[in-house]
């Protein structure tokens, strides 16, 4: 009993160490967004995924913002944790990417 329940043990702290591991969806934020400058909504939809918030511009068009966790930060009081990453992307009337910016990345 003492063995099987060792071997349990051992197993699931092997099963949270492999899933602690692994790669998180949100893990990684999309490098460069003044990169993509000039490419259309579809595209980014289609590359990014959906936007976690949409607002109307003023003189027309949309920003989108797009929250990802990305690499890890050090702290002294909570050791290692993921950085925030918030990126802004604005485009005009038409739907195409004017302009971009980011923070906490």
């Amino acid at each position: 009993m003492k063995a099987r329940t060792s071997l349990l043990c051992v197993l699931l702290l092997g099963t949270l160490a492999v899933t602690g591991c692994g790669a998180s969806p949100h893990a990684e934020a999309p490098s460069a967004p003044a990169a993509i400058n000039g490419k259309s909504q579809a595209w980014v939809l289609e590359n990014w995924g959906k936007p976690d918030a949409k607002t109307k511009r003023f003189f027309g068009g949309e920003t989108w913002m797009y929250f990802r966790l990305t690499g890890a930060a050090s702290s002294p009081l909570s050791g290692m944790a993921p950085a925030d990453c918030q990126i802004r992307l604005d485009f005009d009337k038409k739907g195409i990417l004017e302009d971009s910016g980011y923070s906490g990345c």
